[in-house]
């Protein structure tokens, strides 16, 4: 099984003027997270504006990621309403390099989403694809529970290896961590918590605050890691606000306002997502004033 643990970066997708992918910018981008000792990297999750990208901008982003990855995890959210688009699109990610895929449940017939029916699902997506499956839980924008129960169900299947839980509930992590057990890996998807998922045994976390502030997301897992947990609590302090007023609050507009005044490119999000205004500018920046980041901190 892969080993998923530290710091994955859910990256975000830069979009140029005329609101087509500027892939190059992309590729800068990349060039600068992956000089920090991160985990892997995330394309098309939440952050990288996943719904709004069209399959061939979603194959560029891949290739250029695949590129530059070397040893570290590419991952791949192919989440769709039909189970056959998800499968067709694991096999698609896969040939281009992707390592794993990040799957949400379908959610627009969300009455129809029972627990026997997410449960067939995502068996069925396991069952084809031909890398490894990591679930993904995110109530907030996906309203299908990935219960524990049914979590501990769903890593009984040898493809099925992680699940990344962005329901910002501790509890409810520690309970998915029990229900993977041996089985799978736990993965946290809120910045705010990164210290105290690890402590309950989550192995790492695909972290929007950590598109923003690589190195000090990296500095407090390897602190966690090597014991100090003086320095790993520092680092928490650190990118939990941030995580808060920036990712949590902010959103899209915000974390790529951040991008843009950390010496990255972030540029506007896709239509209908809109730029950051003027209230939400001084937000960021008294976010980032207050960690105390500069470029690539």
């Amino acid at each position: 099984m892969r080993d998923l643990g530290g710091v994955h970066l859910p990256v975000a997708t830069p979009f140029s003027e005329d609101g087509g992918l500027a892939i190059e910018a992309f590729e800068a981008n990349l060039r600068e997270w992956l000089s920090h000792p991160i985990a892997g990297i995330v394309v098309a999750g939440s952050t990288g504006e996943a719904p709004l990208l069209r399959s061939r901008e979603l194959s560029a982003l891949v290739e250029a990621t695949a590129a530059q990855i070397g040893d570290r995890t590419l991952t791949v959210g192919t989440g769709a309403e039909a189970t056959r688009d998800v499968i067709a699109a694991n096999r698609d990610m896969a040939g281009l390099g992707a390592h794993a895929v990040l799957v949400r449940s379908g959610s627009y017939y969300l009455k129809a989403m029972r627990p026997d029916v997410v449960r067939d699902h995502f068996l069925a997506v396991a069952d084809a694809s031909p890398v490894p499956v990591i679930l993904y839980h995110i109530p907030q924008f996906v309203p299908v529970h990935l219960t524990p129960d049914l979590v501990s169900r769903l890593v009984e299947h040898p493809n099925i290896i992680g699940i990344k839980d962005s329901s910002g509930d501790l509890r409810n992590l520690g309970a998915l961590v029990e229900a993977c057990g041996r089985n799978a890996q736990v993965l946290v998807g809120s910045g705010a918590l990164l210290y105290a998922a690890l402590e309950v045994g989550a192995v790492g976390g695909i972290l929007g605050v950590a598109v923003i502030a690589t190195r000090s997301s990296c500095a407090l897992y390897d602190a966690w890691r090597a014991g100090d947990h003086r320095r790993a609590g520092a680092m928490q302090e650190r990118i939990g606000p941030l995580h808060k007023r920036v990712v949590a609050e902010g959103g899209i507009a915000a974390v790529k306002a951040a991008l843009d005044r950390l010496g990255l490119y972030g540029g506007a999000p896709r239509s209908p997502l809109q730029p950051a205004d003027a209230a939400q500018l001084a937000v960021v920046d008294a976010a980032l004033e207050a960690a105390a980041l500069g470029v690539s901190a």
